[in-house]
């Protein structure tokens, strides 16, 4: 798990300013600016991969729980980015979906959420933060999803 593979690009990344946020430990970006020359990819919302198909196919067992579905999730997106040369340290804006959890009476799981983006961003091997949103919407597509992410990354 976890930014594998990631490599610094130096001279483009010195290019983009992140702004952290004033008196705070959240591992993201207050704002994120970046270079007139910089490409935007925007990535369509990704939703959790089955973990057990014995379950029922709109049941949250068959995708894990929040943390579980936010690994898996953003373990997808790095897969994404890589096929375009990028990666997760290129990402400068996410939103991200939170369904409310019936197992946290219909609250979304903000924890375990922090849990899962945590293993991926504002770590040593990939410090970069992104600007990111997180909001408890009404329901996904499918019962089972309590998670989506969209990102948005820019090319070198």
């Amino acid at each position: 798990m976890g930014a594998i593979g990631f490599t610094a690009r130096p001279s483009f990344a010195q290019s983009i300013v992140r702004y952290p946020i004033p008196n705070s430990t959240l591992p993201i970006s207050q704002a994120v600016e970046l270079p007139a020359n910089a490409t935007l990819i925007y990535l369509s919302g990704q939703i959790p991969p089955v973990i057990d198909a014995t379950a029922a196919p709109t049941s949250i067992a068959a995708f894990g729980d929040t943390q579980t579905q936010t690994v898996n999730i953003l373990n997808h997106i790095q897969t994404i980015l890589a096929g375009l040369d990028l990666t997760l340290g290129d990402v400068v804006k996410m939103q991200v979906f939170l369904v409310g959890d019936p197992a946290m009476n219909g609250v979304m799981d903000f924890s375990g959420f922090m849990a899962g983006y945590t293993q991926f961003f504002g770590t040593a091997e990939q410090p970069n933060l992104p600007s990111r949103s997180a909001m408890q919407v009404a329901g996904l597509v499918n019962p089972g999803w309590l998670v989506e992410i969209e990102v948005v990354a820019v090319r070198p």
